[in-house]
């Protein structure tokens, strides 16, 4: 991890979309998710436990991600908003805005669209990391 490798997230699997999944329909959930399968709607985090979203490579969203901590490796098509934590894989593909606590990111990870930070100041924080892999990243704004 390129960021705050000593305040690594912890997964904990509650939920698990399999890979021959799909929803249809907005899905809501307590504690943390990992999704290999397909979702055409919007995804949100809800309870004390601070929600965590996983989704692996093959894992596909088509809508909003609003939950505190995601780590990503597939596909959102739709605006993430992460209070907390967002963690982009190498894999990771975004098209839509990020609203983020906390970024990092990984060599290959893709948005089209937006960062904006959140919380306390709302301005972006660099962080010196001497360990980070350094190389080119794709971030580009979407039209319109």
């Amino acid at each position: 991890m390129m960021f705050g490798r000593d305040k690594a997230l912890k997964l904990r699997v509650d939920t698990l979309v399999g890979k021959a999944s799909r929803i249809d329909g907005d899905l809501v959930f307590e504690g943390g998710l990992h999704l290999d399968g397909r979702v055409t709607g919007n995804v949100r985090g809800e309870g004390d436990a601070a929600p965590t979203l996983s989704v692996s490579e093959q894992g596909h969203i088509e809508g909003s991600v609003t939950v505190p901590n995601v780590v990503l490796n597939g596909t959102v098509n739709g605006d993430i908003h992460a209070a907390a934590r967002v963690v982009l894989g190498p894999k990771a593909r975004v098209e839509g805005s990020v609203h983020y606590g906390q970024i990092e990111m990984a060599l290959g990870a893709e948005i089209r669209g937006k960062l904006v930070p959140m919380g306390a100041g709302s301005a972006p924080k660099v962080v010196e990391d001497a360990g980070a892999v350094t190389g080119r990243y794709t971030v580009t704004e979407a039209a319109g």
